[in-house]
C-alpha cells in the first residue's frame, strides 16, 4: 500500500514538475504585470506566483481534467485582487495603472480571457469590465504628458544662477 502511494506522490511530483517548467514563466510575466513591477526586479510577483502555484499543487488530484494553468492563472488573479490596495506599481510597463485596471488588462489582453469570464472570475459586472478594460487600454496607448521642458534662454538674455 505504501509503495503505490510513494508511486502516486512521485507521478504527481513528476506531472507538476512539467507544468511549471512549461507554464511558470508566462505566469511570472503576468504576475510582473500586475504587480506593475520591473522585469529585473520582480519580488512581489515572485512571491505571487509561488503563493498561486503552491494553491495549484494543492488542488493537483482535483483538477480532473482541469486545465492547471487555468487553475493556477485563477489562483494568481484571486490572489492579487485580494492583496491589490498593497500593490502600487514600481517601474513596470503598467506601473501608472490602478490595481483593478491592471488585472483586467492583464487577464483580457495578455492572457486571452473573455469578457464574461473576467467579469464572473473577478465578480464584476460584465459593463463594467469593459470599462476598466477601455480606460487601461487608452491609459497605455496614451499616456499623460508631463510639463513641458523649459524654453532655453534666447541669444543675449542672462541666466539666473
Amino acid at each position: 500500500m505504501r509503495e503505490r502511494q510513494a508511486a502516486q506522490q512521485a507521478r504527481r511530483a513528476r506531472e507538476f514538475q512539467a507544468f511549471v517548467a512549461g507554464a511558470a514563466g508566462r505566469l511570472l510575466h503576468a504576475a510582473t504585470l500586475l504587480t506593475g513591477e520591473a522585469p529585473d526586479a520582480n519580488p512581489r510577483a515572485r512571491a505571487l506566483l509561488t503563493r498561486s502555484l503552491a494553491a495549484t499543487y494543492a488542488s493537483w488530484d482535483r483538477l480532473r481534467g482541469e486545465d492547471p494553468y487555468e487553475r493556477a492563472r485563477t489562483h494568481l488573479a484571486v490572489r492579487y485582487a485580494r492583496g491589490a490596495w498593497r500593490h502600487r506599481g514600481r517601474g513596470g510597463p503598467l506601473a501608472r495603472l490602478s490595481p483593478v485596471e491592471r488585472l483586467v488588462l492583464v487577464l483580457r489582453l495578455y492572457e486571452g480571457v473573455a469578457e464574461e469570464q473576467t467579469a464572473a472570475l473577478l465578480g464584476l459586472p460584465l459593463e463594467r469590465v469593459r470599462t476598466v478594460s477601455a480606460r487601461a487600454v487608452a491609459a497605455v496607448l496614451h499616456p499623460p504628458r508631463g510639463p513641458a521642458p523649459a524654453a532655453p534662454p534666447a541669444l543675449g538674455e542672462a541666466t539666473s544662477p
